[in-house]
């Protein structure tokens, strides 16, 4: 069955690139041309993969992105000629999956496409034998539902938020190293000075004292990594 993605982006001439290219090469591609009509495309179909520009008439990419991430996990790739780091971090904070600037070429996109959908449709099942339920403390955390709940409440997570919640609960006594975490989650090698990890640990942190704030579940453990706090 062929991939669907929607592309929201307000710029004619890279949309119809993309577009023709993405079909070439085997999606099923929707185009936005602004905001509010992208929104309403999220909200009415099903999509395995959002392009999302930043600069949109009516309503912003950043807008969108934070709406979006309450009630879905879909990977999210940033279209922008943005290249500054704090707009990047900001965005990983929204719950973005990847980033990548304008101009761009074309064989590129395709590739973090193809990563992203690889990375959403495994949840790290590859590499961990897991049970159809995990706990920890008011954790619980339903793999055949991708469902995750604390404290009574239910955590929205992006693909990479859960696969790292996932990975953390399914070996509770482990002290899991960055570069670990990193190529476990993204398929990738690490490199210290990328921060992207850090945001995504930042953000499940955030979540889970926002369904719990009495409670601690994720220790840093300094100059090794991270571990479920004890």
């Amino acid at each position: 069955m062929q991939k669907k993605i929607l592309i929201i982006e307000d710029d004619l001439e890279i949309c119809s690139l993309l577009k023709e290219f993405l079909e070439e090469s085997g999606y099923d591609i929707k185009v936005s041309h602004t905001g509010i009509d992208g929104m309403r495309e999220l909200r009415t179909l099903n999509y395995n993969l959002v392009l999302l520009d930043l600069m949109l008439p009516f309503k912003s990419g950043d807008e969108i992105l934070r709406e979006l991430r309450s009630f879905s996990d879909i990977p999210v790739i940033i279209l922008s000629a943005k290249d500054m780091v704090h707009t990047k971090v900001d965005l990983l904070r929204l719950g973005a999956d990847d980033y990548v600037t304008k101009p761009f070429d074309l064989n590129e996109v395709l590739a973090r496409i193809e990563s992203n959908l690889r990375r959403c449709k495994s949840d790290t099942s590859s590499t961990i034998e897991k049970e159809p339920i995990l706990t920890y403390k008011d954790i619980t955390l339903n793999e055949e539902e991708k469902k995750v709940v604390v404290n009574g409440n239910t955590l929205v997570l992006t693909s990479k938020e859960y696969g790292i919640l996932l990975l953390l609960l399914s070996h509770p006594q482990k002290v899991f190293s960055k570069a670990n975490l990193f190529e476990s989650i993204w398929k990738e090698e690490y490199f210290s000075e990328d921060n992207t990890l850090n945001v995504h640990i930042s953000n499940i942190r955030n979540k889970l004292k926002s369904a719990n704030p009495n409670e601690e579940y994720i220790e840093t453990i300094w100059g090794m990594g991270y571990k479920l706090h004890e």
